[in-house]
């Protein structure tokens, strides 16, 4: 089968289609045949590997996925050969106190398809019964795909880590991307006031269109800091979401309010940030982290996807074997929302 693989950690170079063997399903797994994936910022992360990371090469990228169950493994019941589905992609290598309490993310056996296992840049993925969820016949597969990891990582993020409430505001660092897409509908949906910077007219008038209610160009105002603070009245920001990292760490510091909270998933622009700890203790801030989510989240916000409340952004849908053009695009930061691949 074709499949976007990398054989060893490196730039956007290492990166090809190539004919692999088609994966069987094990005890307890199924194989369902992709009818799309989506790209994430993982997908870049994962290929340029970090310590720790150890993976069977060549390794298969792609945390979200969609398609028809092709066959069974042993054991599995309750599953139809047939069935259109979407996947959930965290994966709970075992139970532990975390789990037993919902919290599945936290757990260290917590892993995730596409980056701890071969994920659905493929014509053809494995993956646990239990991650199942069978898709109502009016949401198409590019749309159920784009959804899922971006809308349980914002959904997690927001709702459980970050507590957001009604009347409260909340700034979104970065609106173009696939997560804060989902987190703008997310807050907004909350009854949150939504503020959002982003770099070009088409992305701000998206963040518009999703729910936001203020959208400043940060490369037209690198004193974006500023307008936020005069916006809100000299009080700043109840919570900001800042999954960029390293370029506005500092800035996020500044822009939040007194008692107020930072969440964050990722890193866009690098991992290391000078953080002075003045205004952490002198504004009482909660620095907060979050990663992906359990799979009540996971039904939970797909729930309201398939009912039409919140709705993935897809900036283009291309075939598989222009894999690598799609990924390099993303790492331009050229899209706005989800890049879809379609075997």
């Amino acid at each position: 089968m074709k499949a976007l693989v990398f054989y060893e950690h490196g730039d956007l170079n290492k990166l090809q289609i190539a004919e692999v063997p088609r994966p069987e399903p094990g005890p307890g797994e199924v194989l369902i045949q992709v009818k799309a994936s989506a790209l994430n910022h993982l997908d870049i992360w994962v290929r340029r590997g970090w310590p720790g990371l150890k993976l069977t090469m060549p390794h298969i990228l792609g945390s979200d996925g969609a398609g028809v169950v092709a066959a069974l493994g042993e054991g599995v019941t309750g599953v139809e050969v047939g069935t259109r589905c979407a996947v959930d992609p965290g994966v709970n290598r075992y139970p532990d106190a975390y789990t037993r309490r919902g919290l599945d993310s936290v757990s260290p056996g917590y892993t995730i398809i596409g980056e701890h296992a071969p994920g659905f840049h493929a014509e053809y993925a494995v993956v646990p019964a239990d991650n199942l969820l069978p898709l109502p016949d009016h949401v198409d597969f590019a749309s159920a795909a784009a959804a899922s990891l971006v809308f349980l990582t914002a959904w997690r993020m927001l709702i459980h880590r970050a507590q957001i409430r009604a009347g409260e505001s909340v700034l979104i660092l970065g609106a173009g991307g696939g997560v804060n897409t989902a987190a703008i509908q997310i807050a907004k949906f909350a009854g949150c006031t939504v503020y959002a910077t982003t770099s070009t007219q088409a992305k701000m008038q998206k963040a518009r269109e999703l729910g936001a209610d203020v959208v400043l160009n940060y490369r037209d105002d690198p004193e974006w800091p500023k307008a936020i603070y005069r916006l809100t009245g000299r009080r700043g920001v109840d919570v900001v979401v800042d999954n960029v990292g390293q370029a506005t760490w500092r800035d996020s510091l500044r822009v939040v309010a007194r008692g107020g909270r930072i969440v964050t998933v990722g890193n866009t622009s690098g991992p290391v940030a000078e953080t002075d700890i003045r205004f952490i203790f002198g504004k009482q801030i909660s620095i907060i982290g979050s990663t992906m989510g359990g799979h009540q989240d996971y039904r939970d916000v797909m729930a309201l996807v398939f009912d039409g409340t919140f709705k993935p952004v897809i900036h283009r849908v291309m075939p598989l074997v222009q894999g690598v053009e799609a990924m390099a695009i993303l790492e331009r930061g050229e899209q706005c929302g989800k890049i879809v691949l379609e075997p």
